[in-house]
């Protein structure tokens, strides 16, 4: 490979998603649906990213995996059968599901992937908030309780935010994106997701 890749975004539909990636960047949304998701670098099963441009254009990701990974990430030992990392452009209009990803050695036992990830606030609306992390001394029976009346958002810090700031979520840790926030998302090639409340 000698040249920079591009490549075909694939769009996910998500019932808090918008049209703020078609405003944003140009992208073409189909009409009338709400795009939640604009997933700009996949090597997933259903998924793989496709080559926008050169002379590789049309071929995928995972042919690029296939047929010469080390000219994509260099000589690493042991060479990974996937491409490494799922990178996303996420539209959250309303808030998200508060959720977590198992830590690999969790993830392992259940049969998932773990996921560590990174956000970027690339645009936010006023009083935009993450979600991120347990308060100190929430117990296991307040916890159960809030989720019983409707309020465990109630047991998670509450982080203010405004675009250019960042946040890393290790694996493991229980988060959700606040509503009217466009991030860049840098995650390990996982998709495996707990919800713990809608």
């Amino acid at each position: 490979m000698s040249y920079p890749l591009t490549f075909e975004p694939i769009f996910k539909e998500r019932i808090w998603g918008g049209c703020d990636l078609q405003r944003l960047y140009k992208k073409a949304l189909p009409t009338g649906v709400r795009i939640g998701e604009s997933w700009e670098i996949s090597d997933r099963p259903g998924d793989v990213s496709v080559i926008a441009n050169g002379p590789l254009a049309g071929r995928s990701l995972r042919w690029l995996m296939e047929n010469d990974p080390s000219g994509l990430l260099g000589d690493l030992s042991p060479m990974p059968t996937r491409f490494p990392l799922l990178i996303k452009i996420i539209d959250a209009q309303e808030k998200l599901s508060l959720q977590v990803h198992p830590p690999a050695a969790i993830a392992a036992k259940l049969g998932g992937e773990p996921k560590t990830e990174m956000w970027y606030v690339a645009n936010a609306g006023t009083s935009a908030e993450l979600f991120v992390g347990l308060k100190p001394g929430v117990t296991r029976d307040e916890f159960e309780q809030k989720i019983a009346s409707q309020t465990v958002s109630e047991c998670f810090h509450r982080i203010p935010v405004t675009a250019g700031d960042s946040v890393f979520i290790p694996s493991g840790r229980v988060h959700a994106l606040g509503a009217n926030i466009m991030i860049f998302e840098v995650q390990q090639n996982s998709d495996t997701t707990y919800r713990v409340f809608d």
